[in-house]
């Protein structure tokens, strides 16, 4: 009787713990909404054969701009792409999985997918959203007065990812603070 309920308890922390480690859509925004256009996009013969989901992919890539653009070249969708984990995304749409579990697979492989963010007041967030953004981008708009290690590290990548810079070996919050620092001049004339 005490193994049974030691079970089934051992059963319901772990799928309260699955639940609470699912990606959520606003972790991944860029990567759930562009699988989920472009598998809406799909007939019914091409969802079925993950070769020409690739095909059609790459097509699709070509039209993108901007975040999507970048995420086509994460995944190996663009002829300049220097990897390729395309078969991450093909395989699992072939299966009909729902793009916010691809999304999580794919970040498993490469976490920058998840990194990717729309800009400013994108029209899907929510009010409150919207307010945390509002005030960000005050913060945003003097670099100078802000103190970036009272930044959180997201917030830090933010600022590079709304700047289409990256961090390529940045571990630490410090080695963020010091690409920004790296790259103020540079944006903040444009700014002013």
């Amino acid at each position: 009787m005490k193994t049974s309920n030691l079970m089934v308890a051992v059963c319901i922390l772990a799928v309260a713990a699955q639940t609470a480690l699912a990606l959520k859509e606003e972790d991944c925004e860029v990567c759930i909404k562009t699988v989920r256009r472009f598998a809406d996009s799909l007939d019914d013969a091409t969802k079925k054969d993950y070769k020409q989901i690739e095909t059609v992919f790459k097509k699709f890539c070509k039209t993108q701009k901007n975040k999507e653009h970048r995420f086509c070249y994460y995944l190996g969708g663009l002829e300049e792409s220097a990897t390729g984990i395309l078969n991450e995304l093909s395989k699992p749409l072939s299966w009909s999985m729902p793009a916010d579990k691809i999304c999580e697979k794919l970040k498993k492989m490469d976490a920058q997918i998840c990194d990717l963010r729309y800009g400013l007041y994108p029209e899907f967030h929510s009010k409150i959203a919207l307010a945390h953004q509002r005030s960000f981008a005050e913060k945003q708009i003097d670099l100078n007065s802000v103190d970036l290690k009272k930044l959180k590290v997201r917030d830090l990548k933010k600022i590079l990812n709304d700047w289409d810079e990256g961090c390529d070996g940045c571990l630490e919050k410090s080695d963020f603070i010091k690409r920004i620092e790296e790259l103020k001049p540079k944006y903040s004339r444009s700014e002013l």
